[in-house]
């Protein structure tokens, strides 16, 4: 209903501000996005299949922060279902799908189906195996999870107690849960939704016995285990969608995020499975004699897991870039206290709240951190085709470096984006805890992605390859100081102090683990310390590197300079004292780091810090957010959410103690409460 507030401006005009701030950078947004975005078409497709979205009411976002968690489900299922009908009416392609997926910004029931499913049937699976599954899978005739964790076992995939034992005389396998913990657990699609599975089970084959003339014909053999190995398994009825005999599976229930997702748990019960279940690309069992055959790298089960966590990476990077674009609008557009120093106080505004530098030093060099995100993202594609290349070739010998490269660097990009979207929702104050904010739903989820995405445990062979690199790191001078005593830093001198850092840790973690032999509990902090240094180091060279030969214009290409040396810097003063115990920065450059990041921050990043984060093209429909709109709408879109949209405030309450009645007029209001308990 109209009424007064209708005619209500905010005190400051928030349009007006982020227009200015454009205005006083030179930076170039739509060629920083090219630049940035350009892969596949991404800007392209982006626009064209947001439009179809914003048309479809189902894919409304005004209302879906107020549903309930089982409502949530129902509306990420009737969404999954739609955008695949969607797909056939606009004729969207794999990537087209993709791009809507990331939009709608909710972790679909159908999710795992393009992604860890298929990928893993892809790679792992032999061609006859292929050659049934994938066209299944591309027609959406079955709905694929993926089975690997448990409830007693996560990360140690090693430990997984799920059981499958070869049956030599009926010839196939029989998948059986033993214990209570070799339940099947946080699976997403699980729960409600998968016809299909990937299951990964512990493969137990007879041992091979010479015949003996005492021994029965019927006697028990003794069963050997190959370690975890995948099967491809229906779970559950194809009319009636209800579980197969000898399986239990459901929905683990209420998560921290990712409500519409039916993560869920699945035990069996002596459940038997064809012998072609076993993806058979790398090993097999011989159905004649019960024999294991493997052919290529036992370490190959990693293929899928590893392309994953070369696209979590690049998902960080956006992810990050939400919360920072958010965070550096509103707080360029928000007015907190007047200059205490001002001449005269009475006739100026408030501060702009991005000018505080204790609000730049939270901000700021978050933003440069989605860029160094970026680039390693792109060397991780580039790495991961080339391994890609070598498996397919027969040659197993880059898997290692690229399994240790991307679980140390997944770990380290989801810790980013999880802590940068908290650090950005404390920047903005007390509409930072609001629904209006934008990261309520991506702060709840996103902090699943760093929950699961443990830091690696170096394995000896690591070990030995980081102890030869610091071998080849020690045959190089000493790392020149990285801000010579004018003031200039020095960006190669940067790049070899993160190296010399990562490898003297290598050396250190070398000597106590394989020269003293150390027990491998007691080093486990000194190796987390040294897998984030590593990868710390891989994404300040990756960064520099991508400044060689930009073809970003100026001053764009200049600030993309200073950025780097905003995020380098800024990592360098956050565990100074690595780099000084290591050698491989001086306690004078340490010292000079601080002042030149206050000055990279007011005088380099702060002047294009909106026009910077315009160049990640991200639209208002992704953000969904007041607080961070592109026209600077802020107080009139928090108004509106609040006043207009909230269903809470159409309904008029009864208070009063002495009545059992909760909504006024309405008897059974409690009684509908209760039946929900």
């Amino acid at each position: 209903m109209p009424d007064f507030t209708d005619d209500l401006k905010p005190l400051y005009d928030g349009q007006a501000t982020l227009a200015a701030e454009r205005d006083r950078s030179p930076i170039n947004a739509e060629e920083l996005s090219k630049h940035l975005l350009s892969r596949d078409g991404f800007l392209e497709r982006q626009k064209r299949v947001v439009s179809v979205l914003k048309s479809e009411k189902l894919f409304s976002k005004r209302q879906q922060a107020n549903l309930s968690r089982p409502e949530r489900y129902y509306l990420g299922l009737a969404r999954a279902k739609k955008l695949r009908r969607l797909v056939q009416d606009h004729k969207w392609n794999h990537q087209d799908y993709h791009m809507a997926d990331y939009l709608v910004d909710e972790m679909s029931p159908y999710h795992l189906q393009m992604s860890m499913f298929v990928t893993t049937i892809r790679e792992q699976g032999d061609e006859a195996q292929r050659t049934h599954w994938l066209p299944r899978i591309e027609a959406w005739d079955i709905i694929g999870a993926y089975a690997q964790t448990e409830q007693g076992h996560g990360s140690n995939v090693r430990g997984l107690e799920l059981q499958a034992r070869w049956d030599s005389k009926k010839k196939e396998f029989e998948l059986h849960s033993p214990t209570l913990t070799a339940s099947k657990w946080w699976n997403g699609a699980l729960g409600r939704t998968a016809t299909h599975a990937i299951v990964v089970a512990q493969l137990l084959l007879p041992q091979i016995q010479t015949p003996s003339i005492d021994a029965a014909d019927d006697a028990e053999p003794k069963y050997i285990s190959h370690g975890p190995h995948p099967f491809v398994i229906q779970i559950r009825d194809k009319d009636t969608h209800q579980p197969l005999p000898g399986i239990v599976v459901g929905d683990i229930g209420p998560k921290y995020g990712y409500t519409s997702m039916d993560n869920g748990y699945m035990l069996f019960n002596h459940f038997r499975i064809p012998h072609a279940a076993m993806l058979a690309r790398y090993s097999r069992v011989d159905p004649k004699t019960g024999a294991f055959q493997r052919t290529g790298s036992p370490a190959v089960v990693y293929g899928s897991l590893t392309n994953v966590r070369a696209n979590i990476i690049m998902h960080a990077r956006l992810v990050l870039a939400r919360a920072v674009t958010i965070a550096v609008r509103y707080c360029s557009i928000r007015r907190q206290f007047k200059d205490r120093d001002a001449l005269d106080i009475e006739s100026i505004p408030e501060t702009v709240v991005l000018d505080y530098p204790t609000v730049m030093i939270r901000v700021l060099p978050l933003l440069a951190t989605t860029f160094a995100l970026h680039y390693t993202g792109e060397a991780m594609y580039e790495l991961y085709r080339r391994s890609r290349e070598s498996i397919e070739g027969g040659d197993f010998g880059s898997l290692a470096e690229l399994h240790s490269t991307s679980s140390g660097l997944k770990s380290l990009c989801t810790m980013y984006a999880a802590d940068g979207i908290e650090v950005c929702r404390r920047a903005m104050g007390g509409h930072g805890f609001g629904g209006g904010s934008g990261l309520v739903q991506i702060n709840a989820e996103y902090v699943f992605a760093e929950t699961v995405e443990k830091p690696s445990e170096e394995s000896k062979d690591a070990l030995s390859d980081h102890f030869r690199k610091y071998l080849k790191q020690r045959a190089n001078a000493r790392p020149q100081e990285a801000i010579t005593p004018n003031g200039t830093i020095e960006d190669n001198a940067i790049v070899e102090a993160f190296k010399w850092r990562a490898a003297t840790l290598s050396y250190q973690a070398y000597q106590r683990r394989i020269v003293q032999r150390r027990r491998w509990n007691t080093l486990l902090i000194s190796l987390h310390k040294l897998s984030r240094a590593y990868s710390e180091s891989i994404l300040v060279t990756n960064f520099h590197s991508a400044l060689q030969n930009s073809p970003l214009s100026e001053p764009t290409r200049s600030t993309m300079r200073d950025l780097f040396h905003l995020y380098a810097l800024h990592t360098i003063d956050s565990d100074a004292r690595s780099f000084q115990i290591t050698g491989a920065l001086s306690a004078v450059v340490l010292d000079a780091i601080p002042d030149r990041i206050l000055d990279i921050m007011t005088q380099k990043v702060r002047p294009h810090a909106v026009k910077l984060v315009d160049g990640w093209a991200i639209p208002d429909y992704l953000l969904d957010s007041a607080l961070g709109r592109y026209d600077g709408k802020v107080y009139e879109e928090l108004f509106q959410k609040a006043h207009r949209e909230n269903p809470l405030n159409r309904v008029t309450f009864n208070v009063d103690w002495r009545s059992s009645e909760i909504v006024k007029g309405d008897k059974e209001s409690e009684a509908r409460i209760l039946a929900k308990l």
